[in-house]
């Protein structure tokens, strides 16, 4: 029988194994330091870009602000007022959608006399805040004209129908040599009920 005696003061130790673990440990933690440094400096990279692009962001929003504040600025001078009221309301009625242009050529169609032809239509507001509907047609004759007048008094979407101006002038595409400006207050199909109502 053989019995192996240490007669070390120490106890042995495999240094080799031991650094061998230590050293594998500190290279995996070194490679993890070196990945989360790079995640670090391009996440701050990457933050700075970003706050670039909201600073320039920022830039913007606030000239659009200062245009938009000499806009109503400007829309606030006296002058100006009355064309203001007139953008809201229209815009506000367009909103709505209670205005189409698509109704208003069908009720004009209705009511147009065959000879008689549209130059030109716009929507307006009146001085009591309704919708106004101004109109240029050609024609060959003021009968013609006052003929519409009294067609679009007699209908339900059309009232206080009248001539503002009529003058010579001849027009290429259709040969008529009399314009006339016409003005009437417009009632939507949405409001006529409503108007109706009231007057029962």
């Amino acid at each position: 029988m053989r019995i192996d005696i240490n007669l070390a003061t120490q106890p042995y130790e495999d240094s080799r194994r031991f650094w061998t673990y230590w050293g594998s440990g500190l290279a995996v933690l070194g490679l993890i330091t070196l990945v989360l440094g790079y995640l670090a400096i391009a996440g701050f990279i990457q933050a700075s870009h970003e706050r670039a692009k909201i600073a320039g962001l920022q830039r913007e929003i606030a000239a659009y602000d200062q245009e938009k504040a000499a806009a109503q600025a400007m829309l606030s001078l006296p002058e100006n007022r009355l064309v203001r009221d007139q953008s809201r309301f229209l815009n506000d009625l367009f909103q709505r959608k209670s205005f189409s242009w698509t109704k208003v050529f069908e009720d004009l169609e209705q009511v147009m006399p065959a000879h008689l032809h549209v130059v030109s239509i716009q929507p307006d507001m009146s001085k009591d805040n309704n919708l106004e509907i101004k109109l240029v047609v050609a024609g060959e004759s003021r009968e013609q004209a006052l003929d519409l007048v009294r067609k679009m008094e007699g209908s339900q979407r059309f009232k206080e129908t009248h001539i503002d101006t009529e003058r010579s002038e001849v027009q290429p595409t259709s040969g008529d040599h009399v314009l006339f400006d016409l003005s009437a207050q417009y009632i939507p199909s949405g409001e006529t009920s409503t108007s109706g109502g009231g007057s029962h």
